[in-house]
């Protein structure tokens, strides 16, 4: 599909890197890409078929996005307001509800709502030059995409309430060192970098990799016990899998494996 916000490319390895493509206004998430960002991961919770793995980055040089387009919100009445944070909350949350892994590659800014989508991620590589914010409490709102809660589970309690409630910009090499990132690249190699963890990604069996995903994600949110007992539910889905009988055999037989996620 084509979406007047994005562009979406796919290989035949199941990779599918999505860009958000704004330049000239260094990728504000309007409406319209909300809408966008929306119809392109509710579905993938469910139906990822044969999707291996994500990549997000923006378009240009000079931003990965810049947040939410401030120029579309001037004048919005309240309820329009409300109405529009709720497709921005359906698309992010889509997002860390992806069945596959998805990866932002934050080539250049990332503040506010941009920040928030790459928090949305499973994990981030940036590009040295890369800068982040969540600027929201400078403009009388709060984050709302995911902000106050994706940001302190990555750099903890105490430096995400700095962080939002001052408003404080920081720079990749910040974000890596308090672990929101997981490495920086030279923002010509940041692409290269990312598509080889993505196609690595690609080549694992797709039911683990989702059985991960999901056992990792779920099982933070609860008691070691609980995590315990989802993680045995999730290999529990690995066991009569087709992949898992392929890839005990293509090992003891010296050969790379041929994953079909069945």
């Amino acid at each position: 599909m084509e979406y007047e916000t994005l562009s979406c490319e796919r290989t035949e390895d199941g990779l599918m890197v999505v860009t958000l493509n704004r330049p000239e206004l260094r990728n504000a998430v309007n409406t319209q890409m909300g809408k966008d960002l929306r119809s392109v991961f509710l579905p993938l919770r469910f139906t990822p078929g044969d999707l291996r793995c994500i990549v997000v980055t923006g378009a240009g040089d000079k931003a990965f996005s810049s947040g939410g387009d401030l120029k579309e919100r001037r004048g919005m009445t309240e309820e329009a307001w409300r109405l529009q944070h709720a497709i921005f909350e359906e698309a992010f949350y889509a997002i860390m509800d992806c069945a596959v892994p998805v990866i932002a590659a934050v080539n250049g800014v990332a503040y506010a709502g941009g920040c928030e989508l790459a928090l949305a991620c499973d994990f981030i590589y940036a590009a040295r030059n890369a800068r982040f914010a969540l600027t929201e409490a400078s403009l009388g709102i709060i984050p709302g995409a995911g902000g106050t809660q994706n940001l302190p589970r990555a750099v903890g309690e105490r430096r995400a309430k700095e962080l939002i409630m001052s408003a404080t910009p920081f720079s990749a090499e910040q974000a890596y060192e308090w672990g929101m990132v997981n490495a920086l690249c030279e923002p010509d190699a940041l692409m290269p970098t990312v598509l080889t963890v993505a196609r690595r990604i690609c080549g694992n069996a797709p039911i683990s990799v989702a059985q991960a995903k999901k056992a990792i994600h779920y099982g933070l949110q609860t008691d070691l016990k609980t995590g315990l007992m989802l993680e045995v539910q999730a290999y529990e889905k690995v066991i009569p899998s087709e992949d898992r009988k392929e890839g005990i055999a293509a090992f003891n037989e010296k050969r790379p494996p041929r994953f079909t996620g069945r």
